[in-house]
């Protein structure tokens, strides 16, 4: 087995089960050091048993390295696998015909990856597209992106475009929704955009019904496709609590304005709720399951969105991201 792919796949499984970023990156750095050296040099060095002599190669990456060029199959890796073998029982149909996941960040904000790197990884889970959808400028916490920035990063997505065709990395934002409901980027730039995610970020604890106004201003705007975990609400931990807002009311709005409701799949939020998933379904939204995923491995969540999709009565002809990415364009436009 190729010791950077051994390497680079441990990676993905550690963010997939939500281990430390340092252990993640670890291994990441050590399959790009892996990558600089003559396959006969590290072929010789695990022979002999001196890989630890290179720097940023420690006793447990050293032994997955060695295992790998010897030809076998990584303990560290077999042991990951059979421990995530399945994430949650149910959902496997409806993960089945996801093309794509119209939430994931990069490093140019919040995100641990290159956007390249969060391509390679959507292209190895058969994804034929994805949406880059880092954050906007108020969230200066997570590093949001000005209008330059994103201005810059838009050029940069059409050059990868060119290179790793026929996928796509849609351009997108995950933009702030603002007190008074309004958009945290400038309108042209919105416009220009494949997908834009609105989420509530800040003061989360509002009074119900400026909150439910803040979300129905932010839904009647043409510019959001895809309303982001919409209660914010953090199951792990010590946890955070559920916006208050009016539910019927914003999901009946989702629906007339055709904008999708998010099923958040990141473990700490499986947002909304599944009583909340229900009304949305009975009001005739439309939904995106999405991973929110600020790592490569993080990509491989969407069977947690899927099972409480499933659950809660939602078929692959009501998520958006079951389309191809030319499908998926024509709907928002014909939105407009």
């Amino acid at each position: 087995m190729d010791p950077v792919a051994a390497l680079k796949q441990i990676a993905l499984y550690l963010e997939r089960a939500g281990e430390a970023t340092q252990k993640v990156r670890a291994f990441r750095r050590a399959a790009a050091k892996v990558a600089e050296i003559d396959p006969d040099e590290i072929t010789t060095r695990a022979k002999a048993g001196t890989l630890t002599d290179l720097p940023g190669i420690g006793n447990s990456i050293a032994l997955v390295i060695a295992e790998s060029v010897m030809g076998g199959e990584p303990s560290y890796l077999v042991n990951l696998m059979g421990k995530q073998a399945g994430p949650v029982a149910g959902g496997g149909a409806l993960r089945a015909a996801l093309r794509g996941d119209c939430h994931t960040h990069s490093d140019w904000s919040d995100g641990g990856s290159p956007i390249r790197e969060m391509a390679e990884a959507a292209i190895a889970l058969g994804h034929e597209w994805i949406v880059l959808t880092d954050h906007s400028p108020r969230l200066r916490v997570a590093n949001g992106l000005s209008a330059d920035r994103l201005r810059r990063q838009l050029e940069v997505v059409a050059e990868l475009n060119v290179e790793l065709a026929p996928f796509l990395v849609l351009t997108g934002i995950e933009v702030d929704i603002l007190l008074d409901g309004s958009l945290d980027q400038e309108d042209d730039l919105l416009a220009e955009l494949d997908v834009v995610v609105a989420s509530v970020h800040s003061q989360l604890r509002m009074p119900k019904a400026e909150m439910t106004e803040r979300m129905l201003t932010a839904v009647a705007n043409p510019h959001v496709d895809v309303l982001g975990h919409c209660t914010g609400r953090l199951v792990v931990g010590k946890g955070r609590p559920e916006s208050e807002f009016d539910a019927p009311a914003v999901f009946a709005a989702c629906a007339e304005y055709g904008v999708a409701v998010e099923i958040n799949s990141r473990p700490e939020r499986l947002d909304p709720p599944r009583r909340l998933l229900r009304q949305a379904v009975d009001l005739g939204c439309q939904f995106a399951i999405d991973t929110d995923a600020h790592a490569p491995g993080q990509l491989d969540w969407l069977p947690y969105g899927c099972e409480r999709a499933e659950e809660c009565g939602i078929g692959a002809d009501r998520v958006i991201n079951t389309r191809t990415a030319d499908d998926l364009l024509a709907g928002i436009a014909a939105r407009g």
